[in-house]
């Protein structure tokens, strides 16, 4: 085969290609809702690949749950059958926002494996890949609260609000949790290992869980404590579901959860995007 000959058959394969190349359709550009949902299924397959990782909204509720119930029932309300009524909604409540660290945990885990500066060249809508890991824990901490409550009921927990109450108590705690779920992770992206992480989270969960109306009456409590008690945005959120579940909510209760909801919001989340653009 001559030289002019292998040229025009090259020539004839390139006009192939391109015409073969050209008749396709371009594939649109992914907006920031597909990005955020590729990456909240990257996550839900962390997930399914090591469930080991549901432990938190799984085992670790109902234990929290039976433990305080008959431990403390009696010597408390007189009854674990009365102290039920009251303890769910603060276990609930405590529970899944004690498990919002976790996402601040696993993005910083993505930082020391160097996924995170892959994830940065990537031609994305960067805040994707911090609004697709929280998606995915909306979903942890309703499944959380569905096996709370399916425990409670079987227990002999009555909601006197009704369903429509459980739905609405369920949601508000996802709205406040998702809010708080920014700060931890502001700090996965401060802090340097997952250790440190958890160290500070637990140090500022601790208190704001334990330091309020979760498990007692206000009342009960010394004067001086009640004060942070009755401004601690944990025993704000509580008694704002324990109200929405028994049908005793007042629009000031759910709106200062809102608002704090909103707050934490405004602050971290533009705090975390300096952050993320800015990460060396």
């Amino acid at each position: 085969m001559t030289t002019s000959s292998k040229t025009r058959n090259k020539i004839e394969i390139d006009e192939t290609l391109q015409a073969a190349l050209s008749n396709r359709k371009r594939p649109s550009k992914p907006n920031a809702l597909t990005n955020s949902l590729t990456f909240g299924w990257r996550a839900f397959l962390k997930i399914r690949y090591v469930p080991e990782q549901l432990f938190d909204v799984t085992v670790f509720p109902i234990m929290f749950l039976l433990m305080f119930t008959y431990l403390f029932g009696g010597a408390i309300a007189g009854s674990t059958g009365d102290y039920l009524q009251f303890l769910l909604p603060g276990i609930l409540g405590m529970t899944v926002v004690t498990i919002t660290m976790y996402t601040g945990m696993e993005l910083n885990n993505d930082i020391t494996k160097g996924v995170f500066d892959r994830f940065r060249s990537l031609p994305i809508w960067r805040p994707s890949v911090l609004v697709g890991a929280l998606l995915v824990d909306a979903v942890r901490y309703t499944m959380a609260s569905a096996i709370m409550i399916t425990l409670g009921l079987v227990l002999g927990f009555r909601p006197e609000g009704g369903v429509l109450g459980v739905v609405a108590a369920v949601a508000l705690l996802v709205v406040f949790s998702f809010s708080l779920s920014w700060i931890w992770t502001t700090l996965g992206l401060i802090l340097r290992t997952e250790k440190s992480l958890m160290g500070v989270s637990m140090m500022v969960l601790f208190p704001l869980t334990f330091v309020s109306n979760v498990f007692v009456d206000p009342e009960t409590l010394p004067s001086w404590l009640q004060s942070f008690v009755e401004v601690n945005p944990v025993s704000l959120l509580v008694t704002a579901v324990r109200g929405l579940m028994h049908g005793t909510v007042t629009f000031d209760q759910v709106g200062w959860v809102l608002l704090a909801s909103v707050v934490i919001t405004a602050i971290f989340a533009p705090l975390t995007m300096y952050l993320y653009r800015n990460k060396k």
